[in-house]
């Protein structure tokens, strides 16, 4: 077979024969969006039906995935009776061992192709940093290209949602420019922005701090203890990036939303304080998404708060900045427990929050803590198929009691990322 780089990273894609397609395959389809009816070109196949639209479109062959798919194992096969040594049936405890096996070795799968997405857009966005002066047209060539595949997963047929990933040390800069961009996409989404307008809002969110290359590294991120001129030259970020920008000959939206990322609709923003219906749409969804991710992921991380009291702080003391439409939005999206939220559930034990739905956002996926079972083998559970499990509170880390803080892990940075719901209904039946 041969073998060639997916769209958005490294990973290995084989090409196989429309006959051999099944569901949970996640293919690419080599041909321009005009010529198939689906929304995107690459996307993993959740039904029978997507099996025979692919197989009309007069393709022998398309490209696969393996390690972005998430297939069944097969079933046993029965020996003939007149065998020697007929195979017993399977015990319901080996059933519920190995299907333990396939969901713990589906989920980390799942993990790996996001963790391994994150670390490919965070290598493609320090390469935009390094270029961005002396090959403006280059800078702005890598940076559609991985706005263009973050679309890809975004606009996808399946429900792309929010993943929680480990702490990426030392990467702040790519971090939060990643982090802002996904939230802001999806958060596009959600408000049903064109893909025009979702093309702009990912450029404009991924490069929106782009003029930061020009400051010192010590005057990167606000810290509260700059003085006034050191406050101002921080400021003065916003115009570097709007210079940044004009060089890549990017767009008048993208360039504005980059102009005005920093201001509220109070008018109390800067640099241009302007308020209201100045502000464009899609400046006030990254406005409102960078401003959560600087709560949760400040340059001072003892000064970090969770992501649930992110959301309830600007709700009750920054409702007037923002956009009354987009916070209604974005509270919807990211659910009152956001990815990175520590919660006692309802039958008393202790979880994080790693995934959130949007179209769920009352019911996440958690890892619980249960000293029976090693962290690594912790399977995510879908509180959305579990009736009687629920989240009672959300808590700060340090309530947590040090056997659930130091299995559950709360990261001091948050990093997030999108990813493909597993299959809808798999369940063990052992959190409850």
């Amino acid at each position: 077979m041969m073998s060639t780089a997916g769209t958005m990273t490294d990973i290995q894609t084989q090409f196989i024969d429309v006959s051999q397609l099944r569901i949970g395959m996640f293919i690419y389809l080599d041909m321009g969006w005009m010529d198939h009816p689906f929304p995107v070109s690459n996307f993993k196949i959740s039904n029978q039906e997507q099996i025979n639209t692919i197989r009309s479109l007069g393709l022998d062959q398309v490209r696969y995935a393996p390690d972005k798919s998430c297939l069944p194992a097969p079933e046993p096969i029965a020996v003939a009776s007149d065998s020697v040594a007929p195979v017993a049936q399977e015990s319901e405890q080996s059933r519920s061992a190995r299907l333990r096996r396939e969901l713990l070795a589906c989920q980390a799968a799942s993990l790996q192709v996001c963790e391994k997405q994150f670390n490919h857009a965070a290598q493609t966005l320090r390469q935009v940093n390094d270029q961005v002066h002396a090959q403006p047209e280059l800078a702005k060539e890598l940076t559609e290209k991985l706005i263009q595949d973050f679309l890809g997963e975004v606009l996808s047929e399946d429900e792309a949602a929010i993943r929680l990933l480990s702490e990426k040390a030392g990467e702040k800069t790519s971090l939060h420019a990643i982090n802002v961009t996904v939230i802001s996409l999806l958060l596009g989404k959600t408000m049903q922005l064109s893909k025009a307008d979702m093309l702009q809002l990912g450029l404009g969110a991924l490069l929106h701090d782009i003029g930061k290359v020009n400051l010192p590294d010590r005057l990167r991120w606000m810290d509260e203890h700059f003085n006034h001129a050191e406050k101002l030259l921080f400021h003065e970020h916003v115009s570097h990036s709007v210079a940044l920008a004009r060089k890549m000959a990017l767009t008048p939206s993208a360039m504005l939303l980059i102009a005005q990322h920093h201001e509220f609709i109070d008018g109390s923003g800067y640099p241009s304080r302007v308020s209201g219906d100045k502000i464009s749409p899609l400046a006030r969804i990254v406005a409102l998404v960078n401003h959560y991710d600087n709560l949760c992921n400040p340059s001072n991380p003892a000064l970090a708060v969770t992501p649930h009291e992110a959301l309830s702080q600007i709700f009750t003391q920054g409702k007037a900045r923002f956009d009354a439409a987009t916070l209604t939005a974005f509270i919807r999206m990211m659910g009152i427990y956001p990815p990175g939220s520590v919660v006692q559930l309802t039958d008393d034990r202790y979880a994080m929050v790693v995934s959130v739905n949007s179209s769920r956002p009352i019911k996440p996926k958690v890892i619980i803590h249960d000293s029976r079972v090693p962290r690594e083998d912790a399977l995510v559970i879908n509180l959305e198929h579990e009736k009687q499990l629920g989240i009672h509170r959300s808590l700060k880390p340090v309530q947590l009691p040090k056997a659930a803080y130091d299995y559950l892990s709360p990261r001091k940075r948050l990093c997030y990322f999108f990813e493909r719901g597993l299959e809808a209904g798999t369940t063990l039946g052992e959190s409850t």
